[in-house]
């Protein structure tokens, strides 16, 4: 019943369309009882009476019920299956809705494709559950009690003798969904985990062709698929049971009902025509009540599925404020500020105390797994700290409103993120409140130094440049991801690792683009390379998520501290690298 009520609850907007649907319901079921009821006449009036009147009229009778029956159950499947789609449409909106508000750390925690699962499978199961199991539950809920109804007026005892199987049967029905409820949620938990095989192996399809690991790639799906089937044919083995059980029990309780009422009718004491109106009726209404235990399955792998979905509903939303922050105008100070991941026991960050002003190239360094990256995702807020504060011109970000917060930040990373969509609106990406013109677009792309390589392309601005940018080298999307940062045109500039993974031309290039973008923002640089950082009016260096040094990089070469032996491993390093070419 929660499950029905929850079901219920989402076609509410729909509600209209779902009352009109109970209403054909309702004239469905008095058709199918009016069929049954016609059967007495029909019998005792043609055969036994031999009534020429009613041989025309009855047929006739007949044939305008089905035609009837055919234009109402049309609607009626009409307006169903249209709301079903019509919420599963609605629940896909809002459940995307909330995932994009949701944590950045919901996302380091969740597979991509068990999150897709949820948003595609899931919610799928839902639509076939509301076009059919809801429609069958208002038609032949209302069915049953109007073929009972004629049975029960027809011959009362041979009524209640009929239905005394029902009890049992639908025990026996709600015992089988309980345990469907819960091979349907293993069975959508499998499809889960080929979505996510899948999703993995499409991202790596060169890791997989480069080390020839394309039979072990098939053979692991394939597994993952037979586990998929066995847990579907698990679900398909309770399905049919309930379906043989209903048969064996409606065949227990029509025979009893041919052999007393047969006894009935031999003796005298009803009429055949009386009789078979009546086990018309009785046959009639095992379809609907059959149709009915179906009913009870769909819910219970509704069930399953509503679980999986409200595991994401009810994860808290990014914690927002209502200060908006303007443009900074003096500082960002972090004051005291520790970091710890969930489910980790030590800190990634410990007491940070940082100020930076406006307009100052802040680099941090370090070793990887020192918090670089932690550090710098806690300003835009992608994580919230765990203790202390970080202020933006005395602002405390953690009660600021995440779109002023955020809007006055630019991110330039390693891991670049472009869309399959055209050059153009990767760009315009980056003023997403606006429309750019042309001039400011072509103007971002130039100080990128884009506009060159995206004009010997085919369709120029208007290429699409496929999944993730795919189409472009390293160098040509991190200049196309610059520019949208350079057309945004940010205060604050975090550029994380931005060319560790690129060769020396495409540094060249994308670190003079990088010089543009950097110009009179507040910019807070990650990179590996110390090289690319001499230009930073302050650096941090980082240790076991604690700040140890801070200055200049003259300052902390001639301190011999944390800094230095990090220059001077990577200048070893890089010498070494020169020798052996």
């Amino acid at each position: 019943m929660e499950t029905l009520k929850r079901l219920l609850k989402l076609v509410r907007p729909y509600w209209g369309r779902v009352v009109l649907a109970g209403i054909l319901s309702l004239i469905i079921s008095g058709i199918n009882g009016g069929l049954a009821w016609l059967v007495k006449p029909a019998l005792d009036g043609i055969f036994l009476e031999k009534n020429k009147t009613l041989l025309v009229v009855m047929p006739l009778a007949v044939l305008i019920l089905y035609l009837l029956r055919g234009l109402f159950f049309f609607f009626q499947s009409y307006l169903m299956r249209s709301t079903g789609v019509k919420v599963v449409r609605d629940m896909r909106n809002r459940l995307f809705g909330h995932l994009m508000y949701l944590p950045v750390g919901y996302y380091k925690k969740e597979s991509t494709g068990s999150t897709l699962s949820r948003v595609t499978n899931d919610i799928g199961m839902l639509q076939n559950l509301l076009a059919y199991s809801i429609k069958d539950l208002f038609v032949e809920s209302a069915t049953v009690v109007a073929l009972l109804a004629v049975a029960f007026y027809r011959r009362w005892d041979l009524a209640l003798m009929a239905i005394t199987v029902f009890p049992a049967a639908f025990y026996g029905v709600g015992m089988i969904g309980k345990r469907l409820k819960n091979v349907s949620t293993k069975a959508q938990q499998k499809i889960s985990i080929i979505t996510e095989y899948l999703t993995e192996s499409f991202t790596g399809i060169k890791m997989i062709k480069v080390f020839g690991r394309e039979g072990d790639t098939i053979s692991k799906f394939k597994d993952k698929n037979q586990d998929f089937y066995r847990e579907t044919m698990r679900s398909v083995r309770l399905i049919e049971f309930t379906s043989l059980l209903m048969e064996v029990v409606g065949g227990f309780g029509i025979a009893f009902v041919l052999w007393y009422g047969g006894k009935l009718v031999v003796t005298g004491a009803i009429t055949p025509g009386e009789f078979f109106s009546f086990l018309a009726a009785i046959f009639m209404v095992y379809t609907p009540a059959k149709r009915l235990s179906n009913v009870n399955n769909g819910i219970q792998q509704a069930r399953a599925a509503l679980e999986r979905i409200s595991e994401i509903e009810d994860k808290e939303r990014e914690k927002d404020g209502k200060v908006i922050i303007p443009p900074i105008k003096e500082t960002i100070e972090f004051r005291n500020v520790s970091f710890v991941y969930p489910g980790v026991r030590h800190e990634a960050l410990k007491d940070i105390n940082l100020e930076v002003k406006k307009g100052e190239i802040v680099a941090i360094v370090g070793k990887s797994g020192v918090g670089k990256t932690t550090l710098v995702d806690l300003l835009p807020r992608f994580h919230d700290s765990s203790s202390g504060s970080i202020y933006v011109d005395g602002v405390d970000i953690s009660k600021a409103l995440l779109k002023s917060l955020r809007g006055q930040i630019g991110v330039v990373s390693q891991d670049i993120i472009l869309f399959n969509d055209t050059v153009r609106n990767n760009i315009v990406f980056g003023k997403p409140d606006a429309d750019a013109d042309e001039d400011e677009i072509v103007s971002a792309a130039k100080s990128a130094f884009a506009h060159e390589f995206i004009m010997e392309f085919p369709q120029r601005y208007e290429t699409i440049i496929g999944e993730g940018g795919v189409r472009l080298s390293g160098g040509e999307r991190q200049r196309i991801s610059i520019a949208r940062a350079i057309l945004k045109n940010p205060p604050i500039l975090i550029l994380d690792e931005a060319t560790s993974s690129l060769d020396t031309h495409s540094e060249m290039m994308v670190q003079k683009a990088l010089g543009n973008l950097m110009e009179n923002r507040t910019t807070f640089v990650i990179a590996h390379r110390l090289s690319t950082i001499r230009r930073a009016t302050k650096i941090v260096v980082l240790d076991k998520g604690r700040i140890v040094e801070t200055g200049t990089h003259d300052e902390l070469i001639e301190r011999g501290g944390v800094y230095r032996k990090l220059y001077e491993l990577q200048f070893s390093a890089q010498a070494v690298d020169i020798s052996l070419l």
